[in-house]
């Protein structure tokens, strides 16, 4: 008797085992009641009957999923190699078991093919610049393909465009060539508001002719501090003006 109340025992324990299941909070059971689906359950604990439910756990958080590098022609014909990362959870744990076989390596394969698709309909330029425009376009597509298995996909991120050494040092050369343009440009601008000052100042200038003299004396006080040098200043006949003009009004005078 005591060997049958043992094995009583064992069939109890047994039974028991395959007919609770615990749960955490963020998974979720699918139930299956001889093959057909009776639905999902959790979090806590699930009571099933043995041998004949069958239960697949699902967990409802947050997959972080690296695409692997893919290798894009863009609409310029250039060659780069792009990675991306894509965020994703089950919604409906019902379908992610039932409607793919599976869900994770499902979504890995429309995403690089995705990936590939979207961006060989960009230029380069574009595909550097609006990086994220072009990762709201891709979550939006990944995502409606992935929503009959009850899987959202929250977000995807480019993370590298690797470009050929030729076509890194073309956009080096672009980069300055951009810079010189604008250098140039600031200075043509600098030199086009000193020339308009200057003919402000001559306009000043013109109006007084001592203040010419004044400017000449000026010039030539901030030269004198170099003693180490001998400067040859040409004076302008303008600046001799008032003297010759006084000189001829006295002739005139002593002549009459």
């Amino acid at each position: 008797m005591l060997y049958l109340y043992i094995a009583l025992g064992v069939i109890v324990i047994i039974l028991l085992s395959s007919a609770i299941r615990i749960l955490k909070e963020y998974e979720r059971g699918v139930i299956f009641r001889l093959g057909r689906l009776v639905g999902s359950k959790g979090p806590g604990i699930i009571l099933l009957i043995p041998f004949i439910d069958r239960m697949v756990r699902v967990s409802l958080r947050t997959i972080t999923m690296d695409i692997p590098p893919q290798d894009i022609i863009t609409r310029d014909n250039v060659t780069v190699e792009v990675n991306a990362v894509t965020y994703f959870r089950v919604m409906d744990a019902s379908k992610a078991i039932v409607e793919i076989q599976d869900f994770i390596f499902g979504t890995s394969q429309i995403a690089q093919t995705t990936l590939r698709s979207v961006l060989g309909e960009y230029e380069l330029d574009d595909l550097l610049s609006k990086r994220e425009a072009i990762n709201e376009r891709l979550q939006r597509i990944i995502d409606k393909q992935t929503d009959p298995w009850g899987v959202k996909v929250s977000m995807v991120e480019i993370k590298d465009v690797n470009l050929p050494d030729e076509m890194r040092r073309a956009i080096a050369r672009q980069a300055e060539a951009e810079r010189e343009r604008r250098a140039k440009i600031i200075h043509a601008e600098g030199e086009f508001q000193a020339s308009e000052k200057l003919s402000l100042a001559a306009g000043v200038l013109a109006k007084n002719p001592a203040a010419i003299q004044l400017r000449f004396l000026g010039t030539l006080t901030e030269i004198a501090t170099e003693k180490n040098s001998t400067i040859i200043f040409p004076v302008p006949i303008d600046l001799l003006k008032v003297w010759i003009d006084k000189q001829a009004g006295g002739e005139k005078k002593i002549t009459k």
